[in-house]
């Protein structure tokens, strides 16, 4: 299996991540929320204390659920954003034997136990939980911990194995520029785009000031797409709206997208896409 192509250690990045609170009283309530039957924007002002959720087995933990599986729209994959504080953690994290994750850091220093390794991970940190993994996660430090939980069900196929687990570093791995582009366009890929064991793929897409998607992509993959850094007009269905670090999109199948990326920095957002399998043609 080819490896992600690696890099000397770059310059530090930028990963937004909510903090939580409420708005006070004075705030108008004018916001960029929108639910559409083709996509979702959930934008960084409304994750706040009263929306988040918990679950069984974690401490010290809360989380904002920013997609799930739901009939009729994007039925493929959960996205949430843990916040674990000092001494938190989970040694249940997944209940579901079937379910694979991606576990991306946007925030502090967490420890993972994968396999019977202990990794520590900071800010930019990806890892690849497989199907029926035996792992856990804590925070040994001193301010909190904020992290992507990616879970998906596995969809196995006769004749491949699962994948194998994963620990790594986006600072570690060079992005791949889109063909054409002069590298104003480029993805940092966490696994071999030709490893057809993966049956999602999270990357991250980086567009410098400027560029742009020139073409309305419509396509069977259904997307999360988290904004780590930057700020774009992008064009979801049939309109054009304004996101920045912090905001969230969830595009169900086929729904039409393109981007320009505002500046002054890079715009950069984590991707979530099912890939690799046959189209379900019965429940």
């Amino acid at each position: 299996m080819t490896k992600p192509m690696t890099r000397p250690p770059a310059q530090s990045r930028s990963y937004y991540a909510p903090s939580g609170g409420h708005p006070p009283q004075t705030d108008l309530l004018t916001d960029r929320a929108v639910f559409t039957q083709a996509y979702a924007i959930i934008p960084k002002g409304v994750m706040c204390d009263i929306v988040t959720s918990f679950l069984p087995f974690w401490d010290d933990t809360r989380l904002w659920v920013l997609s799930r599986p739901m009939s009729g729209f994007a039925e493929t994959f959960s996205q949430y954003i843990m916040e674990v504080a000092p001494g938190g953690g989970s040694d249940k994290p997944e209940l579901d034997v079937k379910a694979e994750g991606v576990l991306f850091v946007v925030e502090g220093e967490l420890t993972l136990t994968l396999a019977g390794k202990t990794h520590t991970m900071t800010s930019g940190g990806y890892a690849f939980i497989p199907p029926a993994s035996t792992w856990s996660v804590r925070n040994h430090g001193s301010g909190p911990v904020r992290f992507h939980w990616i879970r998906k069900a596995y969809e196995g196929v006769d004749g491949l194995g699962a994948p194998d687990a994963l620990v790594l570093n986006e600072n570690d791995i060079a992005p791949s520029p889109m063909p054409g582009t002069d590298g104003r366009w480029a993805t940092t890929r966490f696994v071999d785009p030709a490893d057809l064991r993966h049956d999602m793929h999270v990357t991250i897409v980086t567009f410098q000031p400027g560029a742009v998607i020139p073409f309305a992509e419509t396509h069977v993959m259904e997307h999360g797409l988290y904004v780590l850094e930057g700020k774009a007009v992008y064009r979801l269905n049939q309109d054009w709206v304004e996101v920045e670090a912090g905001d969230y999109m969830w595009l169900r199948a086929f729904c039409p997208q393109a981007c320009y990326a505002g500046g002054p920095g890079p715009f950069r957002y984590l991707l979530y896409k099912d890939v690799n399998r046959h189209a379900k043609l019965r429940p």
